[in-house]
């Protein structure tokens, strides 16, 4: 497996997982059918981590059933925000 999208909501913040170890923090806001998705990674992606992150942001959609928009990079709120 890749990246993973969105990751145990045991931890404060959601965790971007790449392997099963953690590589960067996660945000997500809901706005009506609109589910904002942004992650910030501790590193660079590579592509193949970039297109799982993408398919995974994607499932969230169709799980919560909305639609999807991701950012990659830094968050600017707080994990209760």
């Amino acid at each position: 497996m890749n990246a993973h999208w969105p990751a145990a909501r045991r931890a404060t913040t959601p965790v971007l997982l790449v392997d099963g170890v953690a590589a960067g923090d996660g945000h997500q806001r809901r706005s009506g059918r609109k589910i904002h998705i942004t992650v910030e990674p501790l590193g660079a992606l590579t592509a193949a981590q970039r297109k799982e992150l993408d398919d995974q942001v994607r499932r969230v959609g169709e799980i919560m059933e909305g639609s999807t928009e991701l950012t990659v990079g830094t968050i600017t709120v707080g994990p209760h925000a």
